[in-house]
C-alpha cells in the first residue's frame, strides 16, 4: 500500500477526520466521474423524454455550448495535444452521436413517403 502527504486545509483536515474510514473510497469514487458534466446527458434525455416526433429527431443537434467543446476537442485531437480526460470526454461524445444516429435512422422510415 502507498501512503500520500498532501497539503490541506485545516477545515477539509476537520472533515476528512470525521470520514477517515472512508477516504479511499471517496477518492476511488472522485477519479472515476462520467466523462461528460451531467448537464449534457440531461439535455439530451430531456429531448429524448420529451417526446419528439420523428422530425424533431431528425433535426435535433446538440446545444451550441456542446458543440462548441466538440469542435474545441477535435482541433487539440488533430494537434496531437489532448489530455487522458480530454480522449476519455471525446470517446464518449462519439458514443453519444452514435447513439443519436441510430435513433435517428431509426426515425427515417417515418420521414420518408412509402411508394
Amino acid at each position: 500500500m502507498t501512503t500520500i502527504t498532501v497539503e490541506i486545509s485545516d477545515e477539509l483536515a476537520e472533515q476528512m477526520g470525521q470520514m477517515r474510514d472512508r477516504i479511499p473510497e471517496l477518492l476511488a469514487l472522485s477519479l472515476r466521474q462520467p466523462a461528460l458534466p451531467a448537464a449534457t446527458y440531461r439535455a439530451i434525455l430531456s429531448f429524448l423524454a420529451s417526446n419528439p416526433s420523428p422530425a424533431q429527431i431528425a433535426a435535433f443537434a446538440p446545444p451550441l455550448e456542446l458543440q462548441a467543446r466538440l469542435r474545441t476537442l477535435l482541433e487539440r485531437s488533430a494537434q496531437g495535444h489532448l489530455s487522458a480526460t480530454e480522449v476519455a470526454e471525446l470517446d464518449e461524445y462519439e458514443r453519444i452521436e452514435h447513439l443519436m444516429v441510430m435513433i435517428k435512422a431509426g426515425s427515417l422510415p417515418y420521414l420518408t413517403p412509402t411508394l
